[in-house]
Parts: structure tokens; sequence; C-alpha cells
């Protein structure tokens, strides 16, 4: 979840909303690519999870990373919660649960990217060992109980879960238990924008399928391979799912801002204190006519702090979200970049990719969204499986990343990085699907030892 926005300017019109989102665009030139990923921290003897206080609690691990950084303290109520890298832009923040986030800064290519993510996991493994703590590459908790998980002390989740357990069944579940990994991509105009709207969010079933890695709950198999990804189905359906109307005439940004808008708010910031005002319209904010705060008018933060609560598969800021994968290791966190990098950066794979996915109808994109949870590369749409798709998507970005011709040091352009996912959709088995095998047989019914196995 985003870091909050910090941005007094009043918001006088909808066209306000519309121009915020639209001042988004940028020249090809200037595209970049960010990556963020959680990562849940337990304590290695015992296989516990870490709670906030403590001489070796969260609270201890960030200010452990603070030392190593020297990035600038975020506090909300006077808890340390996150830590900033106000030069480069990157940030460390704390999910409801614990989950230990990097929201990555925005680089050039994914070799960046890659080396970004190399120093983060050498600084965090350094401080962490010094705690005791170790840190799992799953999609969910795989053994506490949603009572035995932590609770961080943020202002804003405060709010969140007290409101969650009112429009779906598993908002707890997805605050506390879940981690993903996001791909964050840039667009030159409001067509471009529609356009990588649509082939990202058709291709997001696909993206589950091959990140699946959430096989675990409550120390037993829960029958799904992307549990993570079905435990969205069934949270906010107001600010989340498959965005069908991205696809209809017309789309562009005033048609995003009427969609946000319509997304019940959760809070106002003003100063360090948060607002509970849940369920409430960010359209009567913006007439000054909002129940539980009278007379008070939107700000720019205001607007910008909503939209990071709204939680469609790919998500539409000043830049756009993928949404759909499970966390994983190393090199499937730079895979993902690598892919939407290939996909979205260069004109005839774009073009190949819409190809690929516009004769799909809403119920078409609905079917796979709700079937990749479960059966991961074997989900279909129009008759094919998902296994087929990735394949092609794959060989897609592959050939936009050779010819954007982005070299690293040794020469190596960036389609090394599609190697796992490449892997992946050849043997059509999802990395769950190995996990579950391990739990069947070296693992004897336990999941112990996933924290030895699946850690960074």
């Amino acid at each position: 979840m985003a870091r909050d926005v910090t941005d007094a300017n009043l918001v006088e019109t909808r066209d306000d909303l519309v121009a915020w989102l639209a001042a988004g665009c940028k020249p090809p030139a200037a595209f970049r690519v960010g990556a963020e990923h959680e990562k849940i921290p337990f304590y290695a003897a015992g296989a516990t999870p870490v709670p906030y206080e403590g001489p070796r609690g969260i609270a201890a691990l960030l200010e452990g990373m603070r030392e190593q950084l020297g990035w600038e303290a975020i506090l909300d109520g006077g808890n340390l919660i996150g830590l900033l890298d106000s030069a480069a832009g990157g940030a460390i923040s704390l999910e409801p649960g614990g989950q230990f986030e990097l929201s990555g800064a925005a680089f050039e290519t994914v070799h960046e990217t890659a080396a970004e993510l190399e120093n983060h996991l050498a600084k965090v493994r350094q401080v962490g060992e010094r705690l005791g703590i170790g840190f799992l590459a799953l999609g969910m908790s795989p053994k506490w109980t949603l009572a035995q998980t932590p609770v961080m002390p943020k202002g804003r989740y405060q709010i969140m879960a007290r409101y969650m357990p009112k429009v779906g069944s598993r908002g707890l579940d997805m605050m506390f238990r879940t981690a993903t990994v996001q791909a964050n991509l840039d667009f030159s105009s409001e067509a471009d924008m529609v356009k990588k709207l649509r082939v990202g969010l058709a291709l997001q079933p696909m993206i589950t399928a091959l990140f699946a890695n959430s096989p675990f709950t409550d120390g037993k198999l829960n029958g799904f391979f992307s549990a993570r990804s079905e435990i969205w189905r069934h949270t906010d359906n107001a600010r989340s799912g498959m965005l069908p109307f991205a696809f209809e005439p017309g789309m562009g940004f005033e048609r995003y801002v009427d969609y946000a808008l319509d997304v019940p708010m959760y809070f106002v910031k003003r100063g360090a204190v948060y607002h509970d005002v849940a369920g409430a319209s960010f359209r009567d904010l913006l007439r000054g006519r909002l129940a539980d705060m009278p007379g008070e008018r939107a700000t720019i933060s205001d607007w910008a702090n909503h939209l990071s609560t709204i939680f469609p598969e790919v998500r539409l800021k000043r830049y756009l979200e993928m949404r759909g994968a499970d966390v994983g290791p190393p090199e499937r966190i730079c895979a993902l970049s690598a892919l939407m990098v290939g996909l979205y950066y260069d004109a005839d794979s774009l073009a190949a990719a819409w190809d690929l996915v516009k004769g799909w109808s809403a119920e078409d994109r609905q079917k796979a969204r709700d079937e990749a949870p479960r059966l991961a590369l074997a989900a279909t749409v129009c008759g094919r499986p998902l296994r087929d798709i990735a394949r092609e998507a794959l060989v897609l970005a592959a050939a936009g990343l050779r010819r954007r011709a982005r070299l690293d040091g040794e020469g190596r352009d960036e389609t090394r990085y599609l190697r796992p996912l490449e892997e992946i959709a050849q043997s059509g088995r999802c990395p769950a699907q190995e996990w579950i095998d391990r739990f069947h047989g070296a693992w004897r019914g336990s999941v112990e030892p996933a924290f030895v196995e699946a850690v960074y």
C-alpha cells in the first residue's frame, strides 16, 4: 500500500482531478520502471511472527535499516513506520501485519531495478540476522492464524481494519497475511494509458498464474495455488477487480476519475491525524459537504491518498501499477518488471499484446480471473489455457526487450530477467505446485520447512 502524499492545494473541480492524472503523461524517453515487493518477517528461532514492539521487533528492524541507509524516518503517532529515500524516491514501509515493503525508485532499466533489489535484500538480511529475523518469499503467511498475526501501529490501517469486515469476508486476511510484488510503469498520453491499462488488465490472470505462490494457510494446504489472489475476490468488490468499464468506448482519465469518485473513502488525513470517514463519498468532500467533516475541502493529498485505497488488478495513478502477482524470490520480482517493460515500452510488442487480448469479452476476462487462483496456468480464456497465453506474451516481451537494447555492464540485455517465467510457462507448473510437491513429499505434511526453504 502506498505511502501518503502531502499536497495541501485545494481541489476546486472534477476537472482538477482529471488534470492531476493526466499530468502523469511523459515522453517515451522519460519512461521508467519501479518495483515494489512485500516480504513476511518471522523469528528464525521457532518460526513465529514478529511484533512491532520490543528489542527485536519491527521497529528495531526499521531502526537498523535507518542506520544502514541514512534514510529519512516516517512517523505515525510517534511510531517509526517507514523510511524515505528523498533523493532517489524509494521508500520502506510496513503493511498492516508487519509485511516489510520496499517501494523501489523509478529507474530507466530493469538492470537498475535488479541492483536496487540486491542491495536492499543484502542490507535487510544483515539487519535481520542481527535481530534473529528472517523473511518469507511467499504470497501468504503459511502458518499463523489471523489472531496470531501482529498489528502495526498505523492510523490508516486501523480505519481499514474496522471497515473491511463490512464489505467482504476476506479483507482482514488481505491486509494482514498476504504479500505481493508490483511493477509500476509510465504512459505517454491518454490513448497510451488506455491501451496499456486494457492490456494489463486482460493479462493479470496470466500474471497471477505465472506468479502463484501462496498454497498454505494456517499450517496446511488451502486448496489454491494463489490464495492471495483468491482473497482479493472476497475483499471489497467496490474497489477491486477487472474494471470492465476500461474496455468500453470513451475510456480515458475522466472515466477513471468518475469510477474513483464512486469508490467509498476510508479516511481524510489532516496533519498527522487520520479522520475515519469510511464509506463516505469523495464527491461530498469535493463539495465541502462531508457529513463527518462539514466545511472541509478536498486537497490534492486527499485525492492521491484516495486513489491509493482503490485496489483493481491494474491501478491508475500518474502511472500504472500491475497488482496481480504473488511475491516470490528475487529473480521473479525482477521478472515482473521485465515482462511489463517488454510489453509496454516497445510499440510493436504493445500492439501485438493488444491483438492477443482484444477479442476477449468482459465475461472471458472475468472467467480467467476467477479460475487463475485455483487452476493457475491450466485456467482458460476463450478455450485457451493461460499457459499458451503466457508463452505468447513472453515471446512478445522478449522481442520488445531486445529492441530496447538496454545493456548492462557485461553487455547483456534485459531478456535475461524473463527466464524464470519462461521456465514456468514451458513446464506449465506454477511455483505453488513445487511447494505442494514438497509438502506431500520431503516436508511430510508440515509447513515448517518453508521457513528455511522459502526465504530471502
